[in-house]
């Protein structure tokens, strides 16, 4: 049977397996999705010796980025962003390639208006490499706060705030369980003009997109952009 999965650690929540697995029984498909719970990515070569029918992966947190030494070769867009979310066997090669940035890309635009010019990017991983592609094929100037960029979390000064009317959380604070959580920024400088994104889906709705709600933000989650990439993975394999 043909096998496809993901790997990445922790898998507790996993949406691709959910979405995959009820495709495959929707559209009657023979194969199988499979989770591939690493805990560290020098294991990911038994992954391929152990199954020898797999024709895909994807790729989620932490090793979006330490995949690529273990891949044969990188498609020009994931070369770029330097990030890896999906792979492709091919002719007995492993081939990285990012779908992210395509399905953020097609998760914002319907939501953008003229004055989302500036972004601010929290975070800086392979998650935030995608998405600062994206902004830049979007023609939208960024600036990335983490804490190894020149802008961190207590040095943002107002007109940087000010500015930047999209913001974009790219880091796993506020996902389950850790839900209470919330980057420390600025939410009394939220306006509604502001459009407030957050990649992570569970919980729907974290405490940084409640307190950018609350003041009136228009804020959208990544469960679409899950979607879009996932849908871009699954043409990649089957070509």
């Amino acid at each position: 049977m043909k096998t496809f999965g993901l790997i990445g650690y922790p898998l507790t929540h996993s949406f691709s397996k959910k979405f995959f697995t009820q495709k495959f029984s929707h559209e009657n498909i023979d194969a199988q999705y499979l989770n591939f719970e690493i805990e560290s990515i020098d294991k990911f070569p038994n992954i391929i010796i152990e199954n020898p029918n797999l024709q895909g992966l994807n790729v989620t947190i932490p090793y979006k980025e330490s995949i690529i030494p273990f891949l044969d070769s990188l498609d020009t867009n994931a070369q770029k962003i330097g990030a890896v979310n999906c792979v492709v066997f091919k002719n007995k090669k492993l081939i990285g390639y990012n779908t992210d940035y395509l399905g953020f890309i097609d998760m914002l635009k319907p939501l953008l208006n003229s004055v989302h010019k500036k972004a601010l990017v929290f975070g800086s991983g392979g998650a935030s490499k995608a998405i600062q592609y994206s902004l830049s094929l979007l023609n939208i100037d960024f600036q990335v706060i983490s804490r190894y960029s020149k802008f961190n979390y207590e040095n943002i000064d107002d007109k940087i705030y000010h500015e930047s009317l999209l913001w974009i959380n790219c880091t796993p604070i506020g996902m389950y369980p850790n839900i209470d959580e919330s980057l420390p920024l600025r939410y009394d400088l939220v306006t509604n003009q502001h459009l407030v994104v957050d990649l992570i889906y569970n919980p729907e709705t974290t405490l940084f997109l409640q307190k950018a709600m609350d003041k009136g933000a228009t804020c959208i989650n990544g469960y679409k952009m899950l979607e879009n990439q996932a849908i871009y993975a699954w043409n990649l394999w089957n070509n």
